[in-house]
């Protein structure tokens, strides 16, 4: 049971304190070297014998979309995208006028004239396909690197808090995990102020 714990542990991403885990490096040296007869009781008596541990949990997505950091990254990449998002909705605008353009007079155009027009059409359209693409890349790039700056920052504030609170271990995502660990409010609020908050007494 000892090492099947490790492994979970092992396979879980988290975000150590540096504090020590010996307890259960102690508990499976006593697993395997008790004798098969009196393995259950010894054991039973040094896991009851060691602390528990602190375990804290961080919600990573809410970090990424509630913090102040979070936030205002954001809002610069809106307004540094503003002006190309505005000029991609005129353009798709142009397109929509001229595709009903063509739908209305469709039957009134001459040969030349109608073919002269899905021309124009369907070079601004790759025109726009492009821009568009280019937009998207670039907005994802620049998304990727502020958000690398937010987690960077968080991980920080998550490795001070877990020193001075002494936590044995900090995970970040689970399936699930108890309110009574989680800390993302407090990792929240520490990056409002750029710190950590106080130790907390215990």
């Amino acid at each position: 049971m000892a090492s099947d714990f490790l492994r979970g542990i092992e396979e879980t991403r988290w975000v150590t304190s540096g504090i020590s885990t010996s307890w259960l490096i102690i508990s499976c040296w006593l697993a395997r070297s008790c004798s098969s007869s009196a393995r259950l009781s010894v054991c039973g008596a040094a896991a009851a014998q060691q602390p528990v541990g602190k375990f804290g949990f961080v919600h990573t997505e809410r970090i990424l979309r509630d913090s102040v950091p979070a936030v205002r990254a954001q809002k610069q990449i809106e307004g540094e995208f503003q002006k190309r998002d505005r000029e991609l909705a005129g353009i798709a605008e142009q397109l929509k006028r001229m595709q009903e353009d063509l739908e209305k007079n469709a039957m009134t155009l001459g040969e030349t004239q109608r073919r002269a027009k899905e021309r124009e059409f369907g070079d601004l359209n790759r025109e726009f396909q492009r821009k568009q693409r280019e937009f998207r890349e670039d907005l994802n790039q620049r998304r990727n690197q502020e958000l690398a700056q937010v987690v960077e920052q968080a991980n920080r504030v998550i490795r001070q808090i877990a020193e001075q609170e002494k936590f044995d271990i900090i995970f970040q995502d689970a399936v699930f995990a108890s309110p009574r660990i989680d800390i993302t409010d407090k990792v929240i609020k520490a990056l409002e102020g750029g710190k950590p908050p106080a130790r907390e007494s215990d």
